[in-house]
């Protein structure tokens, strides 16, 4: 029984000595991670803080600008569309109507030269019915 007891506190110091052992290889792990994020963070801080902060003043002295250059762009398609339908409007006066109109007297000779025409035709046609039997 003895030698149970000493088998068993062998047993027991290599499972503590093993777990210190695992203990020892975890805290240097974290130990080394540590110091890569650390470094990590070090270089965000030189590197891409400084480049975030300059785009950040970038936008906020841009804004105004930008802003300025929408409204201008509002109010010049505004202006664009009252031209443009000035423009039309002068054209269906000057252009359109005009046309039309000449349009309509064009097709009102052509009718009634058309009509002149066609009864000439029809009386020169005629034959007396005398004529027709020989």
């Amino acid at each position: 029984m003895e030698n149970l007891l000493i088998v068993f506190i062998v047993v027991t110091a290599f499972a503590v000595v093993l777990q210190a052992g695992i203990l020892a290889g975890m805290y240097f792990a974290m130990r080394k991670t540590s110091a890569k994020v650390e470094s990590l963070a070090e270089e965000v801080k030189t590197k891409v803080l400084p480049t975030a902060e300059l785009a950040q003043s970038m936008l906020a002295e841009l804004r105004p600008k930008i802003e300025n250059v929408v409204d201008n762009v509002s109010v010049s398609t505004t202006v664009l569309r009252t031209q443009v339908e000035r423009i039309r409007e002068a054209v269906q006066r000057t252009v359109v109507s005009p046309v039309r109109h000449i349009s309509g007297i064009m097709h009102g000779v052509t009718a009634g030269l058309e009509a002149f025409f066609s009864r000439k035709r029809a009386r020169a046609s005629t034959v007396p019915q005398d004529e027709m039997f020989i």
